[in-house]
């Protein structure tokens, strides 16, 4: 049985204090989490929301919130303490997807954005430690990029030859709540902070046509405290089932890489991935998830089948076995193609919009644009698709700069590039971290 005594009153209530702890006894069930949000830790969380987040269903601004930061934080602090803090409904908008559909996204008041911040930043410290390096999705220090680069380095010097490429159906909304809550009190031994998670799960929703909904699954993608909570649930459901289920039972090497609801496994050996592919969509069931099947395939991937022809999609990347410059196979990363397609459609869009910008100003905005794409695509092997990007925004800014004003024509490709020169357009480089971390049995 987990062991339920307290922090001690030899440790300090910190984060720090409750990260060594989570670290030490791994059974261990946190006391008295809820008191800790004080006043101190809402500040410092206030410092790691976005100011520029829209508003809730109360109306109310960030900014306005921050012209009287702290008597708002006193009196937020004084309802926690008195249990009379409530969650307001959240707005729910819609963005589009690349496929065509809307992404629902729920935006909470500024008020429960604070105290699930708050919140986040305790769990976060807790799980952590309990987290397993396979899990990459909403943690500190890791990206999708880390991700792709370590799933690509395992495929590279590991012994796999087949690849299951996975995806969980309407993820965040299906989370069930009971089998959430029951796996954060493997941990957490206070009924207060269960119960504000519990308030923030079941929150109605007021959906863009004025109707409520009660959901009775799921955490709105939007929720500050939603990603920790996600990668909670994965956590159990399906990150320790491969590692103390699945691979003690396969006959070679096996490997999980997990980015929130994004997951590619790979094995030796034929009979292991085919097993695998067969009990993962009733595994996931049992806890309310449903495999995606479109998005979810068992394939051979190995250096002796190279080329084009055999590749998967992770995290917008395309893994594919080549040669490279020297004539050695090796695991290749691209942009994959709708989303190198996806990212000039909004470029183009954004420029034609912009045109108007003085140039230096342009230039700048551009830049902002460029960078945003090279830091999440720079990968080694992947400099074509990096370069196609960044030949497509500088020909598309010269078609529509020379259309300012109705003018047919302002400047040569010349003076262009000149320009181009003097006000610095950034280019891509390969400044990939070199990453060797192996994470198969």
């Amino acid at each position: 049985m987990p062991d339920t005594v307290g922090p001690g009153d030899h440790e300090r209530t910190s984060l720090w204090g409750i990260a060594k702890r989570a670290r030490v006894c791994k059974d261990h069930r946190f006391q008295d989490l809820y008191r800790l949000l004080d006043a101190e830790l809402l500040h410092a969380s206030w410092r790691d929301l976005n100011k520029k987040a829209a508003a809730g269903v109360d109306g109310v601004a960030m900014a306005v919130y921050e012209e009287d930061l702290d008597a708002n934080i006193g009196a937020l602090v004084e309802r926690l303490k008195t249990k009379r803090y409530r969650t307001r409904r959240v707005r729910r908008c819609y963005i589009p997807k690349e496929d065509g559909g809307e992404r629902p996204l729920g935006i909470p008041a500024v008020e429960d954005r604070l105290v699930q911040a708050a919140c986040a930043r305790i769990l976060t410290v807790i799980y952590e430690a309990d987290f397993l390096d396979v899990s990459y999705g909403y943690r500190p220090g890791r990206s999708a990029k880390d991700a792709v680069a370590d799933l690509g380095f395992n495929l590279q010097y590991g012994k796999f030859g087949h690849v299951v490429e996975a995806d969980i159906k309407g993820y965040f909304d299906a989370i069930d709540h009971d089998w959430l809550l029951e796996m954060l009190s493997l941990r957490i031994d206070d009924g207060a902070f269960l119960g504000l998670i519990r308030q923030w799960l079941q929150a109605g929703i007021l959906d863009m046509d004025g109707e409520v909904l009660h959901p009775v699954t799921g955490s709105p993608q939007g929720g500050v405290v939603s990603p920790v909570l996600a990668n909670v649930y994965l956590h159990y459901a399906l990150d320790l089932w491969f590692e103390r289920v699945v691979k003690p039972r396969c006959r070679g090497q096996a490997l999980l890489v997990r980015y929130a609801d994004d997951y590619v496994c790979a094995f030796q050996f034929q009979e292991d991935a085919a097993r695998f592919y067969r009990v993962v969509p009733r595994r996931l069931m049992r806890f309310g998830l449903q495999v995606a099947p479109e998005k979810t395939r068992l394939m051979r991937f190995s250096r002796f089948h190279p080329g084009l022809r055999r590749r998967f999609a992770f995290l917008g990347f395309e893994l594919y076995w080549n040669r490279d410059r020297r004539g050695e196979l090796r695991v290749m990363k691209r942009t994959a193609r709708k989303k190198l397609q996806a990212a000039k459609r909004r470029l183009k869009g954004w420029i034609r919009a912009n045109r108007h910008l003085p140039g230096r100003v342009f230039i700048q905005e551009l830049n902002r644009r460029l960078v945003g794409h090279y830091n999440y695509f720079e990968l080694r092997s992947n400099e074509q698709g990096l370069g196609s990007y960044y030949i497509f925004a500088i020909r598309c800014a010269f078609k529509w700069l020379n259309r300012r004003g109705g003018k047919r024509s302002s400047f040569n490709w010349a003076q262009y590039i000149a320009a181009l020169r003097k006000l610095g357009a950034a280019q891509p480089r390969i400044a990939e971290r070199q990453r060797a971390h192996a994470v198969f049995a």
